[in-house]
């Protein structure tokens, strides 16, 4: 007791800044996971919360075995690998590109450039989608027809085959600068005798990038690719939610946008409980997968 005494009059102040995060997770984290029994109840709204029958693993079964299981998850798979393939290394490229640049003034035009796109709401950036990719009338549409990347018969935002490069290529372009910060931040703690060593080894900007900067961003890579892992499964549901549409439903259904379908529109609060909670278990067992190998290959981890 004596020395738990010592450590927090010594680290009190810490405590009390980490205070509001415990609060808050506490409140939106970990009591609402006190719902999770829904998915093993029989909900009744004469009932009530707690009153309804215990029908253990039904609604897992009845997922597992209806139509929309392998397309729903097919689809998340799909798209959250699409966006971790695609989108994981464009913030890294881009910090070790921001961070060769010597200019001070330009350096830090160029960051404030590719920040703003990631305070763009979501609602903001569907309806800038939906004017610029418009069948017709969208500039970026007619640019890429014109250039012949795109059939002119085809109608991008209502398609099924460009959902998702026209989801994952925006999602990028939102968040690459603002995801890049830790990479930045990760580089500036770089030795700088490092780089004047390269410059008296006649290293090219290339060459340094690839022995000085790329090694020093290997431990905040893996940490940051073990969160992503955690919550692959985690496609963003308001983003598809809003360019879902009905002709690009078949690619656009993911397990998030069915619990809004089933749990909410179609009040089956049981069933989509127990949908989100099969999401996941499935989050979760990626994440201590990515972790142990992680732990293998590189020896760094989260736990």
């Amino acid at each position: 007791m004596a020395n738990i005494k010592r450590y927090f009059s010594k680290t009190w102040q810490l405590w009390v800044m980490l205070l509001p995060a415990m609060i808050y997770i506490f409140i939106f984290c970990y009591i609402p996971m006190y719902g999770v029994q829904l998915a093993f109840k029989e909900y009744s709204f004469a009932k009530g919360f707690l009153g309804g029958d215990w029908v253990g693993l039904k609604y897992f079964k009845q997922y597992f075995e209806s139509n929309m299981f392998w397309p729903t998850l097919k689809n998340t798979f799909v798209i959250a690998v699409t966006g971790i393939i695609v989108g994981f290394p464009a913030p890294i490229i881009l910090a070790l590109v921001i961070n060769q640049i010597r200019n001070k003034r330009w350096r830090k035009f160029v960051q404030t450039i590719v920040y703003i796109p990631y305070f763009i709401s979501v609602v903001v950036l569907v309806s800038m989608i939906n004017i610029l990719f418009a069948n017709g009338s969208g500039v970026i549409a007619n640019f890429l027809k014109a250039l012949h990347l795109v059939s002119p018969s085809v109608n991008i935002i209502g398609s099924a085959s460009t959902f998702l490069p026209l989801y994952v290529l925006t999602g990028v372009w939102q968040s690459m600068g603002w995801n890049s910060i830790i990479f930045i931040a990760a580089l500036s703690s770089v030795d700088t005798q490092l780089y004047d060593a390269c410059k008296v080894d006649g290293a090219n900007r290339w060459q340094t990038m690839i022995h000085i900067d790329l090694p020093a961003l290997v431990p905040t890579i893996m940490i940051l690719f073990i969160l992503n892992m955690g919550g692959i499964l985690n496609v963003g549901f308001d983003k598809i939610f809003l360019m879902q549409n009905s002709t690009n439903l078949g690619i656009s259904q993911v397990i998030s946008t069915y619990v809004y379908d089933v749990g909410v529109k179609s009040s089956q609060f049981s069933f989509g409980t127990a949908v989100g909670l099969f999401n996941t278990v499935i989050n979760f067992i990626c994440l201590i997968v990515t972790n142990w190998l992680s732990k293998k290959t590189t020896g760094s981890g989260l736990m």
